[in-house]
This record gives structure tokens, C-alpha cells and sequence, in this order.
């Protein structure tokens, strides 16, 4: 492998892992009602189990209700059974054409549960990233003994994998302090 291609790997695998924590994040409560809260629900739909926004229409009228539009009613009462087995701890209201989803403040001591959570996402997240550093020295390890490239080279490349994880480790601890503050906002 070239010293390019380590490095365009492992930035596709880096950016790849902030993707991942983006997705997480977006789906985290944070006392203001958001259609992302329930984009990653699955919904058991004739047999198999379906992403809610291609069942329904989700939307948000005002700042504390999520209202869910199905676009077939017959899929009602699975889509109110996958927001009760969700881990968000909203009471479904179905009155036979919609769903409403009120989504209430958040307490202090829950806001607090919210900050640790996004914490060990970030966490896992520069872990992840961590790894795909680890990963890219070994590929130029590896190289430099198949005398594909000189100790020189094996250096540089793995200064620069050095500085692409320091670069998506800001990233990622600037997301993480952003959905922090948006869940501290009363």
C-alpha cells in the first residue's frame, strides 16, 4: 500500500465513525421536540421491521409535540407499539388518523443522564477513531519491512494519520459539546 492510499483509508474510516456519532447525537432527547428523535425507529410492517419515515410523515408543529402522519392508517397501532418499545419514554396519543408524541422538559437530573450519554458516545467514538490510527501505523509498518517505502516515509505517513486524528478528535469533541449545551438550554 501507498503511504496515499493508508491515508485515504483511514480518513474514510474516520469520517466514517463521526457519521456514526452525528446519527446517535441527532437521535438524543434534548427537551425540544425534533422529527430526528424518531428517525431511527423501525416499525414491524408486514412482517419486516421498517424505517417510521418511509411509513409516515413526521413533523413538528410547535416546540413540544412530534405529530406522525402515516400514510397508510392501518399501520397505526404497530407504529404506536414501536414508540412504546423505543427507549424515549413518550406516551403515544393515537386518535385514529395521527400519532402525537408530547415531549416534556427534560428534569435537571435527567439533562445530567443526557450530558454522561453523550460523553461515552464521543468516548466511544475517539476509540473508534483511535483504532483506525492504530490500524493505519500498522499498514505502514507492515510497508517499510516489505521494503515498499523507507523508514523516512513510514515516518512522515504516520505523522500525518498523527494529525488526521487530532483533526476528527476536535470534531468530534466539538459535537459532542454543541448537543451538550443544547440539552443544558432550559
Amino acid at each position: 500500500m501507498t503511504t496515499d492510499e493508508i491515508l485515504l483509508d483511514a480518513e474514510e474510516r474516520m469520517e466514517k465513525a463521526v457519521s456514526v456519532l452525528l446519527e446517535e447525537l441527532r437521535g438524543l432527547r434534548t427537551g425540544r421536540a425534533s422529527a430526528s428523535l424518531v428517525d431511527t425507529m423501525r416499525v414491524e410492517y408486514y412482517g419486516s421491521p421498517t424505517p417510521l419515515k418511509q411509513l409516515a410523515q413526521v413533523t413538528t408543529p410547535d416546540p413540544q409535540q412530534i405529530l406522525i402522519r402515516p400514510f397508510d392508517p392501518s399501520c397505526l397501532k404497530e407504529i404506536e407499539k414501536a414508540i412504546r418499545a423505543s427507549d424515549l419514554g413518550l406516551a403515544p396519543n393515537n386518535d385514529g388518523k395521527m400519532i402525537r408524541l408530547t415531549v416534556p422538559p427534560m428534569s435537571g437530573e435527567q439533562r445530567q443522564k443526557m450530558v454522561t450519554r453523550i460523553k461515552k458516545l464521543a468516548e466511544e467514538a475517539k476509540v473508534a477513531i483511535r483504532n483506525i490510527r492504530r490500524d493505519a501505523n500498522k499498514h505502514f509498518d507492515q510497508a517499510e519491512k516489505a521494503k515498499e517505502m523507507t523508514e523516512d516515509e513510514r515516518d512522515k505517513g504516520k505523522e500525518e494519520v498523527q494529525t488526521l486524528l487530532k483533526k476528527y478528535e476536535e470534531k468530534i469533541s466539538e459535537m459532542a459539546d454543541k448537543k451538550i449545551k443544547e440539552v443544558q438550554e432550559q
